[in-house]
């Protein structure tokens, strides 16, 4: 069984109004990249991974006509895809969605939210994501409301072996201090956005919590956002999103290699998943920002895990026709994990 997350950036912009592709000439979302380019590009990526299922991150939107599903299973028959069926949770306001396009003659899969859906006043629960968690934020004694702007995907999948897996995708809210015109008010977005991310990953950790005790094998994956070291606001709050969902190393925690890596030094080279060009410096910026976690009982299914990354996976460099197209396609890489699932 192969499980991927994939960030496609802008994907929505692929898509026109009826949900078809837009394979043409014109810019996409991407820097001087047109619609056509990129999404031949994803055609060659998804081929290539030949996943049982993607979750993908950033998936085209659904507003008026234009249907999330509908999109990915257009692109899907398009490329000629088995992974040929799609799935959507909580829609969001975004233009990023989060869906799982997956294989039915491998797998099936339906949205399955945990939780209750009103949410509205729960203090030490887990209200359903499209709800609001009241936390203590800062230390003042007065819960605030934290609510995810795109809410994680929860599916219930049974694999053809008869396999039951619980599946989270999440696409947590960027730390960025965006609208912030000078260094005070950056430092004062910065940690006011670090404070929701951390509590967004406190309900994530809890619903992992609720999954565990109950005895399910789960998978939490997609973009953090986040990872060990990533910024100075870390050091202020003692610990990364990533690290209060995996939870204490301990029966209780989920696992990730990479994730692992990046914890036990802060110094060398260490695994990377993303790449964005920083034009003010003329550079490239790598960061590990996409994550599979798995519980203790898949950790027994002989895991393994690739970052499809162009330059650091010997096979991908190898590859000319997929190294360029995966640097065409998004500035993300897939990762995939591969179990037994017989």
């Amino acid at each position: 069984m192969r499980i991927a997350t994939y960030n496609v950036e802008w994907f929505n912009s692929l898509f026109d109004d009826d949900s078809g592709l837009i394979e043409d000439g014109g810019w996409s979302g991407r820097q001087d990249v047109t619609r056509a380019d990129q999404l031949t590009a994803l055609g060659i990526v998804f081929t290539a991974m030949d996943a049982d299922a993607v979750l993908v991150v950033e998936a085209p939107d659904t507003v008026r006509r234009r249907s999330t599903t509908a999109a990915l299973e257009a692109f899907a028959a398009h490329y000629d895809l088995r992974t040929r069926k799609a799935l959507i949770g909580f829609a969001n306001q975004t233009q990023q969605e989060i869906a799982l396009l997956y294989d039915p003659d491998v797998l099936s899969a339906r949205h399955d939210p945990i939780g209750d859906p009103t949410g509205r006043h729960v203090m030490g629960g887990s209200p359903r994501f499209d709800g609001v968690l009241r936390v203590d934020l800062d230390s003042d004694a007065a819960p605030e409301p934290v609510v995810f702007s795109k809410p994680p995907l929860e599916a219930d999948i049974m694999t053809a072996s008869g396999l039951r897996l619980r599946l989270i995708g999440v696409h947590v809210k960027s730390k960025a201090p965006h609208g912030a015109t000078d260094p005070d008010e950056i430092m004062r977005l910065s940690i006011q956005n670090r404070r929701k991310q951390l509590a967004q990953c406190v309900w994530l950790r809890r619903r992992v919590d609720e999954h565990l005790a109950a005895g399910e094998d789960l998978i939490v994956l997609g973009d953090f956002n986040d990872g060990p070291g990533l910024d100075e606001y870390e050091k202020l709050f003692g610990r990364s999103g990533v690290e209060i969902v995996l939870g204490e190393r301990g029966p209780a925690a989920l696992y990730d290699p990479h994730a692992r890596m990046a914890l036990s030094r802060r110094v060398g080279a260490m695994p990377v998943s993303a790449r964005f060009y920083i034009h003010q410096e003329g550079r490239y910026l790598q960061a590990l920002l996409d994550y599979i976690m798995v519980s203790p009982g898949l950790c027994g299914r002989d895991p393994r895990w690739r970052i499809w990354h162009p330059f650091d996976d010997p096979a991908c460099y190898r590859t000319p026709e997929l190294r360029d197209a995966l640097l065409t396609a998004s500035d993300h890489f897939p990762v995939t994990l591969d179990f037994e699932d017989g």
